[in-house]
């Protein structure tokens, strides 16, 4: 991978991909949309109730904003992220992301609602329209912590592999504070979660033709402090097993030999691999954009040589 591709630019407000683009001006035309005609709310939106005649919800809320704050910002971190995560992942794989983790939070998110129905007999439930790309941006933080893991990010001055769990806990308080709890939390959650069930156990690399990253710092007790992870990385496995229908020892194995040599290109090489690629990206990323920013001739002279 080159280096222009990789850092995507020589400045921070340029070198936006044309998929993030596209999908960008997918999430303006939806909340314009539903601004232009508010019925069209009860057949894009994911309504419990409706769900079931109206299945297509299932695909299209998390593409519909309601909210102008929410649509700049899911718009805003569709662009920045995926400038990111994009060049390394491949255009291909990063919208199947996309699609797979929207799809299964709206299905989740839609089972939740319908058993608290049940539990409390509330029909608000059932009726209040859930919709966002927020659940997405959720699982791209997942993708940031596992490609930079350990790399401190100089915007929030916060190690990667935190993002995911800070933003969550940051989100389950704002949400108590403004009542938001039962219309944005359930997709945070689960696209937080679906994010990692992709990311660990379906993404498949290219090169080695291998699934997922079975590495332990890429584990499900990482996203929670030291102390509390013995008694989270028992049900983990638990729920790992159910949902994938393998342990982490099955996962682990797939890179050895009978006789416990390592394999040439196993997961947890690759996934090292990958994480030496993420931060390689950042690096890069970053001295190119401090260098369109001061404007030197020296930058030119260099794309120059290279392309010689």
């Amino acid at each position: 991978m080159s280096t222009s591709a990789i850092s995507g630019g020589t400045n921070l407000f340029t070198g936006f991909t044309r998929l993030c683009k596209g999908l960008a001006v997918v999430l303006i035309g939806g909340h314009i949309v539903v601004q232009i005609w508010p019925f069209a709310v009860t057949y894009l939106a994911l309504i419990p109730a409706s769900t079931i005649p109206f299945a297509w919800n299932l695909l299209t809320a998390g593409y519909v904003e309601q909210s102008i704050h929410g649509m700049l910002l899911s718009t805003i971190g569709l662009l920045f992220i995926g400038k990111l995560l994009e060049p390394i992942w491949g255009s291909r794989e990063f919208l199947k992301f996309i699609f797979v983790v929207n799809f299964l939070t709206s299905v989740c998110v839609f089972i939740t609602a319908i058993s608290l129905y049940y539990i409390t007999r509330q029909e608000r439930y059932l009726y209040m329209p859930l919709s966002g790309f927020h659940g997405v941006l959720s699982g791209f933080l997942v993708g940031i912590k596992q490609i930079l893991l350990d790399q401190e990010l100089s915007v929030v001055r916060v190690k990667a592999k935190w993002l995911p769990s800070l933003a969550l806990f940051l989100s389950i308080i704002i949400c108590f504070f403004t009542g938001e709890t039962t219309t944005i939390l359930p997709t945070l959650i689960f696209g937080t979660y679906m994010g990692w069930i992709y990311l660990r156990y379906w993404q498949r690399n290219p090169e080695t033709k291998f699934r997922g990253d079975p590495s332990d710092e890429f584990a499900f007790s990482s996203f929670f402090p030291e102390f509390l992870r013995p008694v989270i990385e028992p049900i983990a496995t638990i729920f790992g097993r159910m949902l994938c229908g393998r342990s982490e020892t099955s996962i682990e194995a797939r890179g050895y030999t009978t006789g416990g040599a390592p394999l040439p290109g196993s997961d947890p090489i690759e996934a090292t691999r990958r994480r030496e690629r993420g931060a390689r990206a950042l690096e890069e990323r970053l001295a190119a954009e401090r260098l369109g920013a001061s404007g030197k001739p020296e930058d030119s002279e260099r794309d120059a040589t290279e392309n010689v």
